[in-house]
């Protein structure tokens, strides 16, 4: 069973409701270690001074700001620690948003809200009430001495936490010349309508479990097979070719729509009524307009 990370209460207005956090996503990565290849030992790191290359034990480091070139400004512990946010054990609701007026970019880690057991029904009212009103509570938290922006929001009958970017940190992508010269360019009717055609046929219900890190698994895969003593030829792979050709937009989307409509029919699903239903229902709808 999951360890909760933080525990606490969700407070608004004169309303609290006991809660415990506990990650909601959990990252899978391969990691590898660095080793010498001529005995096979882990490697240590060392810390050297850039001005004499010698050693530098632990308790003679200090932090350091660099305020201009080759020149910082040291910061003590102590003087981090008097800066550290007031410890709480609340989440404070600042405001109730619009899900839609939040960007997406702005979402970071994500946490699970279990509720004490005394508390069960004012949480599911909490719950109940921003599904029906389609809101975002905005809060503050702190975490292991930082505070953090938070967004609360249902999602499948339970609070879901979710840290938040602040404005500053996330990049305008106005900033990027290619997207500014993009909205520059004129499209046409037909090309629009076309690649709608082409969402269409690629359109279907999302289901997470139909993807996975195809990545990790080859290397997972590798490290298994070099395990049980299977020596891994690699072949080299030669670089893709440019191509130099200007390609014709209309052309490549009736193409692709094509080819989506052809991979579709041949899919074990192709077969099943209610796709063919719903779009005979819109089909009457229109003419009855």
């Amino acid at each position: 069973m999951p360890r909760a990370t933080w525990s606490g209460a969700i407070s608004f207005g004169l309303v609290t409701v006991p809660v415990r956090l506990y990650t909601a996503v959990s990252r899978k990565s391969v990691r590898f270690n660095q080793l010498d290849q001529r005995t096979g030992s882990r490697i240590k790191r060392k810390w050297v001074s850039a001005l004499d290359g010698e050693e530098v034990p632990n308790d003679e480091l200090v932090r350091g700001y660099e305020i201009t070139s080759g020149n910082f400004v040291t910061i003590s512990d102590e003087e981090l620690k008097s800066l550290d946010p007031e410890a709480s054990r609340t989440i404070d609701i600042v405001e109730f948003v619009d899900l839609d007026e939040i960007e997406p970019l702005m979402y970071d880690n994500a946490y699970y809200l279990e509720p004490d057991e005394l508390a069960a029904k004012a949480y599911k009212v909490l719950v109940e009430a921003l599904s029906r009103a389609n809101k975002v509570a905005i809060a503050r938290i702190v975490m292991r001495n930082k505070e953090y922006l938070a967004a609360v929001r249902p999602s499948n009958g339970v609070l879901v936490l979710s840290t938040m970017c602040y404005a500053d940190e996330v990049n305008a992508a106005s900033e990027i010349d290619g997207i500014a010269k993009a909205h520059e360019i004129e499209v046409s009717d037909a090309e629009i309508a076309m690649a709608e055609q082409l969402i269409g046929a690629l359109e279907a219900d999302f289901d997470p479990e139909k993807y996975s890190d195809g990545y990790r698994e080859r290397v997972l895969e590798l490290i298994q097979r070099k395990a049980d003593g299977e020596d891994v030829l690699v072949l080299e792979e030669s670089a893709p070719a440019a191509s130099s050709q200007v390609v014709d937009l209309m052309a490549a989307l009736e193409a692709s729509v094509s080819a989506a409509k052809e991979a579709r029919g041949r899919h074990p699903s192709a077969g099943e009524k209610k796709p063919a239903k719903k779009k005979a229902t819109k089909a009457k709808a229109k003419k009855a307009s």
